[in-house]
């Protein structure tokens, strides 16, 4: 029902979201957008990009007087520092001046030089980039405000950073505040402050560090996704979402791993009703069960490796000689930990917005919204 697009290169003119499928009357606030891409700029660890990069926004089509049309939205986030890049990055006929050729391990570099036969690592890491993941943050605004008509809300939070792990504290829906307060955005303050120093270690060292967050979503009814299909289960869904962010190498559903370690009669959330309807006393599904949700909070985990890129290059070859050399360097952060959680929001919530718009439909935003209604009606009295 819906689905997206995004264009450009890291250092490219600008960088093109196009989304289509929303239907008409979502309010769009150009402001908003530029409030969800400076909370994926947040973080303790982030490198001198994220002072550089001024999002210089513009909506290109799909939107009037704030409000969409039921046609495509196309939204571009120009580059401030083009002018740097014009000539190495231009369009017109030449070759680059500074051609990287020996790529970084734990990059698509490599892969992709050989997938597209090129010498120029910059032919690759220009798209796989994860300046890219900007491009998604207009998505993900443009979906949570679909989301926001329903009644559903999507936070998420870092629960480690290294070795380091915060409480299982789960915040609710109107903390995001709180957690996007915190240089690490973490809901725990007291692992706040060690979350922090081993970022300080790592950097003091010229290394990186991954870590886990956590995304929540709040308000979903029952029902929502599959279990007739293989490609239109919410779980399958999900996962394949947060695993297409880079650096991401894993995704767990509600208590998933740890769930693998006990026995059946441990591992499910037992049901019960009352003059309220159905409940569930625990949530260890992570609020999916048979590729659908469950009306409980939807709960998902994704570990991001530590950055490739490292001040101190591992060691590669040289594509051109074959001999072994040191991995080229680019500007880079320490930890992306917490904009990984911002970005990692934007994907769960399109997929979700998706879903729900199969679910109900709707021309306008009116009709989808009259059908959430009706359908929230109707479990009620189940």
């Amino acid at each position: 029902m819906l689905r997206f697009l995004t264009a450009g290169e890291s250092h490219g003119p600008g960088l093109v979201a196009v989304v289509e499928g929303l239907p008409a009357g979502l309010v769009v606030d150009i402001d908003g957008i530029a409030a969800e891409l400076r909370r994926r700029r947040l973080g303790h660890g982030r490198g001198r990009r994220m002072l550089i990069e001024q999002d210089d926004l513009e909506i290109l089509g799909g939107v009037r007087f704030s409000r969409t049309l039921g046609g495509p939205v196309a939204v571009v986030i120009r580059n401030t520092e083009w002018p740097k890049w014009e000539e190495e990055m231009s369009t017109a006929p030449g070759s680059a001046r500074r051609p990287l050729t020996t790529p970084r391990p734990g990059h698509a570099d490599l892969s992709g030089m050989i997938k597209t036969d090129t010498h120029d690592a910059r032919d690759i890491l220009e798209r796989s980039s994860a300046r890219e993941t900007a491009a998604r943050t207009v998505v993900g605004y443009l979906a949570k405000g679909l989301l926001a008509t329903a009644g559903v809300t999507v936070i998420s939070h870092v629960v480690a950073i290294g070795g380091v792990a915060a409480k299982e504290l789960v915040p609710g829906p109107d903390d995001l505040a709180t957690i996007d307060a915190s240089p690490v955005r973490t809901f725990d303050p007291t692992a706040e402050t060690d979350m922090i120093a081993a970022i300080d270690r790592a950097q003091s060292e010229r290394d990186t560090l991954g870590g886990v967050v956590e995304v929540l979503a709040f308000g979903l009814p029952p029902g929502v996704g599959s279990h007739v299909h293989w490609d239109r289960r919410l779980d399958g869904l999900l996962a394949g979402a947060l695993m297409s962010i880079p650096a991401i190498k894993a995704v767990e559903v509600g208590d998933g791993l740890r769930s693998a370690a006990r026995l059946g009669s441990a591992a499910h959330d037992e049901i019960r009703h009352d003059e309220a309807g159905f409940s569930r006393p625990t949530d260890r599904a992570g609020g999916l069960e048979g590729g659908m949700t469950t009306g409980q909070t939807l709960r998902l985990r994704a570990a991001m490796k530590p950055l490739s890129t490292l001040m101190r290059p591992l060691g590669t070859v040289d594509v051109i000689t074959k001999e072994p050399a040191e991995a080229f360097r680019e500007r880079s952060d320490v930890c992306a930990v917490p904009a990984a959680g911002v970005v990692a929001e934007q994907m769960v919530a399109f997929v979700l917005a998706d879903e729900l718009a199969r679910k109900f439909g709707g021309d306008t935003v009116d009709d989808f919204t009259q059908a959430v209604v009706a359908y929230r009606r109707r479990v009620a009295s189940f």
